[in-house]
């Protein structure tokens, strides 16, 4: 039997006594003992790795266990605003864009956070236990930092801006139940443990989590941190949904933080703004859908600018005092010169920086908003062609417009009426009359695409006949009107619009005008 040295494989050969019919290994034999040899080393390697790896996995249970255990709320305040009466949402004034938190305490923000929830319906409709959410409000509170500005109540008006788009401005009739669940906890979570220092600070300081995350820093941790949460026991307020509802709302609640970044904001606002000034915008599709609600979640997040006057003034100043605490930080940790905006020294400078701020920021993005979600146009039937001779058919073109409130003193008629509400439907028949819930402005139509769009030059003219008896009312409404945008105002809560019902076919005596009308349609396709 032969005996081997392992010290030196180089030797193998020359340390083999043979024994049987004395002929030593070949060289191939060498070569499989060598891979063996390797082999056994790479296993022995990797099950101490493999234990190390154990050790380092319970050491981090234990810490997230303590985390948790800190971050979530206690027994005794879930239990007490379990049982507190929640106020109506007119208490809180959350369907306005004038909404203020100044005046409210820590429990009112919670208890409002909740009526949310419930005039959303959502409790009821996701099967929420009640328990459930008022912990969940209550941890969410608990894991923002005290900083100037990215705290709690910055989360709380971010919901309220999110809570008025949907309710007051109609937006959830582009929203399913799930995707308004999703976007009301983005909301909620999309600064949680904000440290008061921006993307860039991370980048430059080599932070934990610059190396964790390469992009959308913070974004990344606020997400990490809300799922951290739903984790932690009792707090899960996604559990009673299939796997598919949670597979989907957790989508729907990440790109909506990650939207919040700036960065991405440009990055996806020139695919937004080309799909709105083509007209072709369907705001159904998911791609559309994501790119829609991420426009909403960056309008939500800078909407203090919109604001009355004395309210974005005191916040302006908290954001300002925020920035020139990381500039504070910039020169003492990194011996740099910090950016204007966040120099204490260059503050005279801030008025001019706030308005290059909403000039390139927060007006384009409003625009193009109010602009993609003004005028709807649908074709309940395809069209192909309007001869003199042929019959009305049964057509209808809907105009959805969310705008303000016109003046009531506009002229009233068959191609010019008054828009009484923020929220109008406009039916223009085939036939030439016209049908409205409230009427609104409009002009005969020369030309529709096929598929339910609306060329730009088409939505132009309808955006401009749409909106120039509103000029004189709604001037102003960016700076201190309280409205977002081109959102309505103070208006409660609005009416379901009517279904839209097949047109009657038109008296005998109105075929002079249904010839006319013919006449102008013959260039739909």
């Amino acid at each position: 039997m032969a005996s081997l040295v392992l010290t030196d494989s180089s030797q193998l050969t020359s340390e083999v006594n043979i024994s049987g019919n004395g002929h030593p290994f070949s060289d191939c034999d060498v070569s499989i003992f060598e891979a063996f040899a390797i082999f056994c080393g790479l296993g022995i390697h990797n099950t101490q790795m493999y234990e190390n790896a154990c050790k380092l996995m319970a050491k981090q249970k234990v810490a997230l266990e303590c985390l948790s255990y800190h971050a979530t709320a206690s027994a005794d305040d879930t239990t007490r605003l379990y049982h507190e009466t929640i106020p109506s949402v007119e208490c809180y004034n959350l369907y306005s864009f004038k909404f203020v938190d100044f005046d409210l305490s820590d429990d009112d923000t919670c208890r409002a956070t909740v009526r949310m929830f419930l005039q959303c319906n959502l409790v009821k409709q996701f099967h929420i236990p009640y328990d459930v959410l008022c912990r969940w409000v209550l941890s969410v509170k608990k894991n923002y930092r005290p900083v100037k500005y990215h705290n709690w109540r910055h989360a709380l008006n971010v919901a309220q801006t999110m809570f008025a788009m949907l309710k007051t401005g109609k937006m959830e009739r582009f929203m399913t139940d799930l995707e308004v669940l999703g976007l009301l906890v983005a909301c909620l979570c999309h600064d949680l443990d904000h440290r008061g220092t921006n993307n860039a600070f991370q980048t430059k300081t080599e932070s934990p989590l610059a190396i964790l995350y390469s992009t959308s820093t913070m974004e990344h941790h606020h997400f990490d941190q809300c799922v951290m949460i739903l984790n932690s026991e009792g707090n899960n307020i996604f559990q009673s949904l299939s796997t598919e509802d949670y597979r989907s709302v957790m989508k729907t609640v990440e790109n909506a933080i990650i939207s919040t970044d700036l960065a991405m904001y440009f990055k996806k606002k020139s695919s937004f703004m080309e799909v709105v000034e083509n007209g072709e915008f369907d705001w159904q599709s998911e791609p559309q859908k994501e790119l829609l609600c991420g426009m909403m979640m960056t309008a939500c997040d800078v909407s203090a600018i919109a604001k009355p006057w004395e309210v974005q003034h005191k916040i302006a100043k908290l954001v300002a005092d925020e920035f020139f605490d990381q500039g504070d930080l910039e020169k003492l940790q990194l011996n740099q010169q910090p950016v204007a905006m966040m120099d204490r020294e260059r503050k005279d400078e801030l008025p001019q920086m706030q308005v290059g701020f909403i000039d390139v920021i927060c007006l384009p993005l409003y625009k193009s908003l109010q602009v993609g979600l003004t005028v709807q146009l649908r074709i309940d039937k395809p069209v192909k062609e309007f001869t003199a001779n042929s019959e009305a058919e049964d057509i209808e073109f809907t105009v959805t417009t969310l705008n303000c409130v016109h003046s009531s003193d506009k002229k009233t008629g068959a191609d010019q009426t008054s828009l009484t509400g923020p929220l109008s439907r406009v039916t223009r028949r085939a036939n030439g009359s016209t049908s409205s819930a409230a009427g609104v402005v409009m002009r005969r139509f020369t030309s529709l695409r096929r598929g339910g769009t609306i060329s730009k030059t088409m939505r132009e003219r309808l955006s401009s006949s749409l909106y120039s008896s509103s000029s004189s009312s709604s001037k102003g409404g960016g700076g201190g009107g309280g409205g977002l945008g081109g959102m309505p105002r103070d208006t409660g809560v609005l009416p379901e619009l009517p279904e839209l019902k097949r047109p009657q076919p038109a008296p005998e005596g109105r075929k002079a005008k249904q010839n006319k009308t013919r006449s102008k349609l013959c260039s739909i396709i």
